[in-house]
């Protein structure tokens, strides 16, 4: 088993963008980055600093999306992996649920959206 934070992004779905910006970025003092919509969903997402491929560097993004609200299960994890293939291949046997399969997102790689055993979700990522 390696000890390794897995981590390496989240987000946290929000109703009105305007309001959660400048909440975290009076809280954390953070400016924001906007980032292109990768999939056809109308995404709107602000990404906080940080770095995916530097371990222990794990960053996040604020995102606005039709059918994703606040609260709730509203914030997903998202561990690194070669191919989010395997670990989601590995779901069902661990008593989970696939509710995405592996899919494309663009320049930004591929992801895996499962629910544990707790109904929790949480995504896998990789670039392959």
């Amino acid at each position: 088993m390696k000890n390794v934070n897995p981590v390496v992004w989240f987000e946290i779905y929000v109703n009105d963008m305007d309001r959660a910006k400048a909440f975290y970025k009076k809280v954390f003092e953070v400016e924001f980055t906007q980032l292109s919509d990768p999939t056809a969903e109308a995404l709107q997402m602000w990404s906080f600093p940080g770095d995916m491929e530097t371990p222990g560097q794990a960053s996040g993004a604020l995102v606005k999306v039709e059918g994703m609200s606040a609260g709730g299960n509203s914030t997903i994890v998202y561990f690194a992996s070669k191919d989010c293939s395997i670990e989601e291949a590995r779901v069902a046997d661990a008593g989970g649920k696939v509710e995405r399969s592996k899919m494309s997102i663009g320049e930004y790689g591929f992801v895996s959206i499962v629910k544990d055993t707790e109904g929790n979700m949480i995504g896998i990522h990789s670039m392959e």
